[in-house]
């Protein structure tokens, strides 16, 4: 297994601050409370979950796209339809409310990891891929979780 590029790490990281936070404010009204005063209630709870987990399905979108490039033929065609379902998804799903938003994003980024896991296969993702998205994914379907359950 090849090490995760140090940045791809950091960055990965830090896109998850959203997620945490999110959690955070659902688990601790005085935190939640704080935010909503200090930055505004679209900024705390499941709402920053579900605004951001909609953002990042989309841009997992395009970074199936550009591992689709990579191929040809028939194989690049399915990766490139296969590649719009994640903000495809995140479009029709993400309405009727917190809990059925955030179930669905849950739903969404596990089908994601999916896909990852074909790209990878087919060795359109770097090595180092699939430990990378392991990771992200477990964070972020657990910061929803605490979202859609609290």
């Amino acid at each position: 297994m090849t090490d995760i590029p140090r940045v791809a790490l950091l960055l990965g990281l830090a896109g998850l601050i959203p997620f945490v936070w999110g959690a955070l404010t659902v688990l601790n009204p005085a935190l939640q409370g704080w935010g909503v005063r200090t930055i505004g209630p679209r900024f705390v709870g499941p709402y920053v979950m579900l605004f951001y987990g909609a953002i990042i399905l989309s841009f997992m979108s395009g970074v199936l796209w550009g591992f689709a490039t990579k191929a040809e033929g028939q194989v690049a065609a399915t990766g490139y339809a296969l590649s719009v379902i994640p903000a495809l998804w995140a479009f029709f799903m993400t309405g009727g409310g917190p809990v059925w938003a955030g179930t669905s994003l849950i739903a969404g980024f596990v089908g994601l990891l999916g896909l990852d896991w074909l790209f990878a296969r087919q060795g359109l993702a770097p090595a180092w891929w699939m430990p990378l998205r392991l990771l992200l994914t477990a964070i972020v379907v657990i910061c929803l979780a605490v979202g859609v359950l609290a």
